[in-house]
C-alpha cells in the first residue's frame, strides 16, 4: 500500500507497531543493499560512519535537538544505564507504575539508588522530595501519556533532573522536549528503523552527570584514532556515550530517519489518533488522543479478525501508525461481533 508518500509491504490488519514497526520500502531496500555489499565483501568498516552521522542528524532533527548532543546505541536500556550508574548513592529516583523495564530495571540496579513507582497520572504532583524522574513519554502497555508539561513545571520547582522514554512516541507525537535532561528512544517501532538502533539525547549540562559505561573506541573524538592504547580519550560531546554502531541497523535508521524528518509530524499524530479514537467511538469508549490502544477483548478471535496485535498486562494492545487505515478498525470491531 502507499502512505505518506511511501510504499509499504504491510499486510492488512497488522496493528503491532508497538512491537515492531514495518519499514517504508526504501529503508528495507537500503538494507537489503547493505546486506549485498556485505556478502560480497564490498564494504569497509570506515563506509558505515556516513549512516551513524545521518542517523544521529535525524534523531536531533526530529527532536529539535543538535547532532552534537546524541549518543548512538543499540538498546533504550543500554543507553539509560549511562544515566543509571552515574546517580550517587541516596538518589530518590520517580518512576510511574508499569512503566517498561527498560527505563527502570537500570535505576534499580543501582543498589544505592531508591526508586519509587507512582500513578502516571500523579506523577508530576509526586515530583517534589525526588533527585530524578525516569518515564516513558507514551506507556508501552495502554498507551497513555505522561502530562509533559506539568512534569516539566514541577520538576524545575523541585529541581529534578528529568529522563524521558520517547520509544513509543518518536515518530508519531510532535515533541518539545529538549527541556529534559536526558531523552532516549529506540528505533525498531515508530521510527520504522531495525532492531539495534536507539539514540540518547543528553543535554550539555547533563553530560558530567552521564557515566559511559560502555566506553569504547567509537566514543573517541576520533574514532579511528582511538581504537588501541590509552589513555581513556573520549569526545568532547554526546559522542562519548556512543556504543560501537550495529551497521546494518544505522543504515535501515539513516534512511528511516530521513524519510520521517520530511513528514508534518501533526498530520501523523491526527491520522494515528483518528483511526484510535474511531475504533473506541465505535467500541462506545471515550476518545484518548493517543495511537496505542488496549482493549479487553480474546486475543484468540482477535487474531482470527485478521488482526496482528499484541498483548500486554491481559489486553490486547493494537496501535495506529502511518500504514493503518479504517479498514484495520473494521476488522478489529470484527473480534467484537
Amino acid at each position: 500500500m502507499r502512505a505518506f508518500d511511501a510504499d509499504f509491504a504491510v499486510p492488512a490488519g497488522y496493528l503491532n507497531t508497538p512491537s515492531v514497526g514495518i519499514p517504508p520500502t526504501p529503508v528495507a531496500a537500503a538494507v537489503a543493499e547493505a546486506v549485498e555489499r556485505w556478502r560480497t565483501g564490498a564494504d569497509r568498516p570506515g563506509d558505515f560512519d556516513e549512516y551513524v552521522t545521518r542517523s544521529r542528524a535525524g534523531f536531533a532533527r526530529l527532536l529539535g535537538a543538535d547532532p552534537a548532543d546524541v549518543a548512538i546505541g543499540a538498546s533504550v536500556s543500554q543507553l539509560v544505564a549511562n544515566v543509571a550508574a552515574a546517580l550517587p548513592a541516596g538518589t530518590r529516583v520517580l518512576a510511574a507504575e508499569g512503566d517498561f523495564t527498560s527505563v527502570t530495571f537500570p535505576f534499580a540496579a543501582n543498589p544505592g539508588v531508591t526508586v519509587t513507582e507512582v500513578p502516571l497520572e500523579e506523577l508530576p504532583q509526586r515530583v517534589e522530595g525526588h533527585d530524578v524522574v525516569a518515564v516513558s513519554v507514551v506507556q508501552s502497555a495502554d498507551g497513555r501519556i505522561v502530562d509533559l508539561p506539568a512534569l516539566r513545571a514541577a520538576a524545575e520547582a523541585a529541581g529534578a533532573a528529568v529522563l524521558l522514554d520517547a520509544t513509543q512516541a518518536a515518530g508519531w507525537l510532535p515533541l518539545d522536549v529538549t527541556w529534559a535532561d536526558w531523552v532516549v528512544a529506540g528505533g525498531y517501532k515508530w521510527l520504522l528503523a531495525p532492531r539495534g538502533s536507539a539514540w540518547l539525547l543528553v543535554r550539555p549540562d547533563a553530560r558530567e552527570r552521564t557515566r559511559p559505561v560502555a566506553a569504547n573506541w567509537y566514543a573517541g573524538e576520533n574514532p579511528w584514532a582511538t581504537v588501541y592504547g590509552l589513555p581513556l580519550r573520549l569526545a568532547g560531546d554526546a559522542r562519548a556515550f556512543d556504543l560501537s554502531p550495529v551497521w546494518l541497523a544505522q543504515v535501515g535508521a539513516a534512511a528511516a530517519l530521513e524519510y520521517l524528518g520530511g513528514l508534518d509530524l501533526a498530520q501523523v499524530r491526527a491520522h494515528n489518533t483518528g483511526l484510535a479514537d474511531l475504533l473506541l467511538e465505535k467500541l462506545g469508549l471515550p476518545p484518548r488522543g493517543t495511537a496505542i490502544v488496549a482493549l479487553d477483548a480474546d486475543p484468540g478471535r482477535v487474531a482470527a479478525a485478521g488482526i496482528v496485535s499484541g498483548v500486554r498486562g491481559g489486553r490486547v494492545r493494537v496501535g495506529f501508525h502511518l500504514y493503518n487505515t479504517a479498514d484495520d478498525v473494521e476488522r478489529v470491531l470484527r473480534a467484537f461481533e
